[in-house]
């Protein structure tokens, strides 16, 4: 679900970008007003975990993987502003850093997971949760299937962005210039395995937390719960633990984090402009598009914007570490860190314009 560079037109991410522009504006609003002590490690921690939760691959149907995203559980926990910022943070580390997603593409894909997965899971979670106590299970449920129906909302906006591209650009003999197959092989081929396996998993983080954190800290839950049934009840006292255990949830799930390259393949619609030359893996495309070959040259356009970052960890795969297991450990500390340092750096600038106005009122 991390478009590549090359698999858009520039115009196509020209668009994404300006479309996501006005929500990070809004976003950036509306989280200086709240931000404080607390909000800046819960925004940390929320995409730190995004980070680290995307690099568990997940084996798809067709051969490809897929992965979960947490954004329904980013939402459900600091709010769909917060959790655009968060998510979009993630993505762009993971961009810059680890080449997963393309700096073209980036615009694209906070558009479809950080921005429209947030939106939509904070739809899902409200409508389904209603005015129930925060305890109830009924709340755990409407986080699941937040982050069900975000995952897949998010899926699907890439698939018609990959699927529309064939149509808009090709060459004057029809070739396709940058992703090579229409909408009719890249909705089904995105939509089956995160309908089933990778929408499955992001159900089971969003619930799973936020059954934790029913059981631990109940105050984190009020912020998106709007009208409970028990808001008469006094709030249970703010605590470190809770946060104490999901840190320590997180260092866990780093240390994991080579399980998620046991899963062979690439996600769809993430090859290499070099795969194309690869037999082996011209077979691999072929498969998971439903018998349709891929073209024998990689698209023009694709060739051309393939080229235009190299991550300097590319894959996870530091070039100094020989162990692809001990390389990614690393890469997930190292990404985790700097999404921290990204956070706190937000963190001081929203809380210093907040200062600042005021002053020049």
């Amino acid at each position: 679900m991390h478009i590549p560079d090359g698999y858009l037109s520039p115009a196509t991410c020209a668009a994404l970008y300006a479309g996501s522009v006005p929500f990070w504006h809004v976003a950036l609003r509306r989280v200086k007003k709240a931000m404080n002590s607390r909000q800046v490690p819960l925004l940390s921690l929320f995409a730190a975990f995004s980070f680290v939760i995307m690099m568990f691959n997940l084996p798809l149907p067709g051969g490809t993987t897929g992965h979960a995203t947490a954004i329904g559980l980013a939402t459900v926990v600091i709010g769909p502003w917060a959790a655009m910022l968060a998510v979009s943070v993630a993505l762009i580390v993971q961009a810059l850093f680890f080449g997963d997603g393309g700096v073209t593409a980036i615009g694209a894909n906070c558009f479809n997971m950080a921005i429209a997965g947030s939106l939509v899971a904070y739809a899902v979670y409200r409508l389904i949760a209603g005015r129930s106590a925060l305890a109830s299970p009924r709340r755990v449920v409407a986080a699941g299937l937040a982050g069900y129906v975000a995952i897949n909302v998010s899926a699907f906006l890439a698939a018609v962005e990959f699927g529309i591209q064939p149509l808009l650009y090709h060459d004057a003999t029809g070739a396709p210039l940058y992703c090579p197959y229409p909408l009719s092989i890249a909705i089904p081929a995105m939509m089956i395995g995160h309908l089933t396996v990778a929408g499955l998993a992001e159900l089971a983080v969003s619930a799973g937390v936020v059954a934790f954190l029913q059981r631990s800290d109940l105050s984190l839950l009020r912020s998106t719960a709007g009208k409970v049934i028990d808001a008469a009840e006094p709030p249970p006292p703010l605590a470190a633990r809770p946060l104490r255990a999901l840190w320590a949830g997180l260092a866990a799930l780093m240390v994991l984090t080579p399980l998620g390259i046991l899963a062979a393949g690439s996600a769809w619609g993430e090859w290499m402009a070099s795969d194309y030359a690869n037999p082996a893996v011209r077979r691999q495309i072929a498969a998971a598009s439903f018998d349709h070959a891929a073209p024998a040259l990689p698209p023009q356009g694709l060739q051309r914007l393939s080229s235009v970052w190299t991550a300097p960890f590319a894959r996870y795969a530091p070039p100094y570490v020989r162990g692809a297991a001990f390389g990614y450990i690393l890469s997930a500390m190292f990404g985790a860190g700097l999404i921290v340092l990204a956070c706190l750096m937000l963190g001081h600038f929203t809380r210093g314009a907040a200062r600042a106005g005021p002053e020049a009122a």
